[in-house]
């Protein structure tokens, strides 16, 4: 895996969030590299509350939480179908673990990856749920380093066991994040030597959500990028480019998910 990657897709108006926060990513050791995409690290303290918002990525999170007046706790969060929101105010720490699409399931093995799906289920209220963890001794310490090496000694004692069906789960991912070309499940699964009711059953059991999912989502992603970093953006081009069949379908995506048009999300930020 390469170093943590420095874009911010999915991260809405993400100028206004690293102006209010401390937002860090960061490796995690090498025998986890294969599962993860990142560590990710929040550190705040505000005058004023702040609500962040995310598009979700097809990935699972363990996140460890210290909000301000509340005991720390962590909890799975399950890949979220509707953007995600929210609100910091006072002092707060999260400590983060994004997976790699589908690099989840050989850490809770026990159930396909879609049982999490839309759900965030916090450790103390599934005692059988990773027993024993402390989430003190992950958010506690002041040093950084500290708190990546917590965060790795926590996944490396679950002993995750090689699984070629996930491998092959977050093969088939990065091939629909990195070529614009993959539109239709059907032919990417002819491609890929599968039925489309086999791609679909390893996703689900794998990934948590759907291949066809997983394409919109990407998309939405890249519309999201480029409204941040261009001026004035084509979104006819923008729309054939991505693979819909025309800007209205783009728009509606964009506006069902972020919960404004596109237009005015970019007249927002410009």
């Amino acid at each position: 895996m390469a170093a943590p990657r420095r874009d911010t897709r999915g991260i809405v108006d993400a100028a206004e969030l690293f102006a209010r926060v401390d937002f860090r990513r960061r490796e995690p050791a090498e025998p986890l590299r294969p599962y993860l995409e990142h560590y990710w690290l929040i550190d705040w303290e505000l005058t004023q509350p702040y609500a962040s918002h995310v598009v979700p990525h097809p990935s699972v999170n363990i996140v460890f939480q210290r909000f301000e007046g509340q005991e720390p706790f962590a909890e799975v969060s399950g890949i979220g179908l509707e953007l995600f929101t929210q609100k910091l105010e006072g002092r707060g720490r999260v400590c983060g673990i994004q997976f790699r699409p589908g690099g989840f399931r050989p850490f809770a093995p026990g159930h396909p990856v879609s049982d999490w799906t839309g759900r965030r289920v916090r450790f103390d209220d599934s005692p059988a749920l990773y027993p024993g963890t402390d989430p003190a001794a992950i958010l506690a310490p002041d040093g950084e380093e500290a708190r990546v090496a917590a965060l790795d000694t926590f996944l490396l004692s679950l002993a995750p066991r090689p699984d070629p069906q996930a491998d092959l789960a977050m093969a088939l991912v990065d091939r629909i994040r990195s070529d614009r070309t993959i539109r239709r499940v059907a032919d990417f699964a002819h491609a890929e030597g599968m039925s489309v009711r086999l791609l679909q059953r390893l996703f689900a059991a794998y990934v948590g959500v759907g291949p066809k999912w997983v394409i919109l989502r990407y998309r939405i992603h890249e519309a999201l990028e480029h409204a941040q970093s261009e001026e004035k953006v084509d979104w006819a081009t923008l729309a054939t480019t991505l693979g819909y069949a025309d800007q209205a379908h783009l728009i509606r995506d964009f506006t069902t998910t972020v919960g404004v048009p596109p237009t005015t999300y970019a007249q927002g930020l410009h």
